[in-house]
């Protein structure tokens, strides 16, 4: 599904990854750990094509066949399936739980909408509630449902249980698992060890390089 060859990433002058290789087969849910540092965003980053310049190949199995989009621009990976959640969230804090899914529906919004609701319940809830009055574990609920709501084929997840209270990231986790029963690919950068106990592949990133997997 997802392959990444050699790729290097720089912050200008300064390089982050080294030579990272890895893979995401279909249906496979990936767990990327390393300390703060170890490179886990950047990563995620450079893999959407966002702030970083990268040197290597990523492949990617689109509807049309893999191909190397490490050229392409951050929207055209995300049209092409490539769904991200970055660890700051990236929520518009002054709409509501309803207004931030409908920002980022596709053609069938109604039924898009009932789907991510019943992964994460306690959303149906508060629909009219501003993501600014929201937990921060309430916000990381909204920000993955937000990004279903695109409809992607592939979920990249930045740190989704950082600094989240454990029954809600025994929520998270549980739709996590829901999403790769029903095929969904992922890879998830995180530390928290609840997801890593149910990932099919644990890869670690050592100072921007790869050290097990």
């Amino acid at each position: 599904m997802l392959e990444v060859e050699k790729l290097n990433a720089f912050y200008g002058p300064a390089q982050a990854l080294f030579d990272v290789s890895l893979q995401v087969r279909a249906g496979e849910f990936v767990v990327l750990q390393g300390l703060n540092g170890a490179g886990k965003s950047t990563l995620l980053k450079a893999l959407m094509g966002l702030e970083v310049t990268t040197r290597g190949r990523i492949s990617y199995q689109a509807q049309a066949g893999r191909t190397d989009i490490q050229r392409w621009e951050t929207h055209i990976r995300a049209r092409a399936g490539l769904g991200y959640v970055a660890e700051d969230r990236r929520l518009f804090t002054g709409l509501t739980v309803r207004e931030n899914l409908q920002v980022a529906a596709g053609r069938d919004a109604q039924a898009q909408e009932a789907r991510v609701l019943d992964l994460f319940p306690v959303l149906k809830t508060m629909l009219r509630r501003p993501a600014a009055h929201m937990s921060g574990g309430e916000q990381q609920m909204l920000a993955i449902a937000r990004t279903l709501m695109t409809g992607p084929r592939l979920l990249l997840l930045d740190e989704p249980c950082e600094g989240i209270a454990p029954v809600l990231v025994e929520s998270i986790r549980d739709a996590l698992l829901t999403l790769k029963a029903g095929g969904m690919p992922m890879l998830v950068a995180e530390q928290n060890q609840l997801l890593a106990a149910v990932a099919d592949r644990l890869i670690v990133l050592v100072a921007g390089k790869v050290r097990g997997s």
